[in-house]
């Protein structure tokens, strides 16, 4: 089946979904989408975060991974948690391709009502301590607007006990900081029903429904993009080879930009204006560092 023939059907799926806008679910299924390579650091606490967060279930496609992130996918799969594990083998960075299968794997066979596509590196978190309940309050919205929030690395210290969160620096000249610091300007991710659904975007920022009514909701995405100088070499070196065999031209800005510089071996010193090693006392004091114990306090009581 050709693209635009695919899509059709997509959208006439969508439309003959409808009368289901108006009757939300009165008992949420709330499946996830988790696209993964060499996450093993972070997909365990992941994992075990969102359940008690009211995921029901997973559906996980892992991309080559060569360290222990296979062993955990298989476990949590034997759990019942993970209802799908798939193994995409292809080298091209088809991210937008391989979400969108598992949505429609979600929202078909496993009958999901909501479903969020998150990165391994991203927490969702709902202050009601559920994000069905989130969903819940949606009514006739079926798009959840959520803002990130880039939590700033402490190495040496479990992720789990990072307690400050990054506020959005505009000037980023000023503070000599990276063209794709932490600092900058962290774009909105979508939740989505799984009625009338048609198309995630690249990156999870936007969905394509019939019909489409958005709203912003209370929900927090913690995002731990940056782990530490090794993470950050690994994760640069290897999204920007699977970007160079990528069709599309769009999305992975940032990981291009880092490739690039790997190549002309100038990396490891972007490291540290993408964290502001040097100037990380001035943007603390100028408020660009705010404590936020939300994660640690939540870790501690999972534990």
């Amino acid at each position: 089946m050709n693209r635009i023939a695919h899509l059709a059907r997509k959208v006439a799926l969508a439309i003959i979904e409808t009368p289901k806008f108006f009757f939300p679910p009165k008992k949420i299924r709330l499946g996830m989408t988790l696209l993964v390579k060499n996450e093993a650091d972070i997909l365990e606490t992941n994992l075990r975060f969102h359940r008690a967060m009211g995921v029901d279930f997973f559906i996980v496609t892992d991309n080559n991974s060569t360290d222990a992130t296979p062993e955990i996918i298989e476990r949590y799969q034997q759990k019942g948690w993970i209802k799908a594990y798939i193994r995409e083998t292809d080298s091209g960075y088809e991210q937008k391709k391989w979400v969108d299968r598992m949505t429609w794997m979600a929202k078909r066979k496993y009958d999901a009502d909501w479903i969020i596509n998150a990165d391994a590196d991203e927490l969702w978190y709902a202050p009601s301590g559920s994000l069905k309940h989130e969903m819940a309050a949606a009514g006739l919205h079926n798009v959840l607007r959520c803002q990130p929030l880039n939590v700033y690395p402490e190495e040496g210290k479990p992720l789990q006990e990072w307690n400050r969160v990054i506020r959005q620096v505009e000037d980023a000249e000023r503070f000599n900081l990276s063209r794709f610091t932490i600092f900058s300007r962290q774009r909105p991710k979508v939740a989505h029903r799984a009625a009338g659904y048609i198309q995630i975007s690249f990156g999870n920022h936007k969905v394509t429904m019939f019909p489409f009514c958005r709203k912003t909701a209370d929900i927090r995405i913690y995002h731990y993009n940056c782990r530490g100088k090794d993470k950050f070499m690994e994760k640069a070196i290897n999204g920007g080879k699977e970007l160079e065999t990528h069709q599309g031209k769009h999305g992975g800005r940032h990981w291009r930009f880092f490739y690039e510089l790997y190549k002309e071996g100038k990396l490891e010193a972007e490291y540290d204006r993408v964290v502001g090693t040097n100037c990380l006392d001035e943007l603390e004091r100028e408020g660009y560092l705010c404590e936020d114990n939300t994660m640690p306090d939540f870790f501690r009581t999972m534990s």
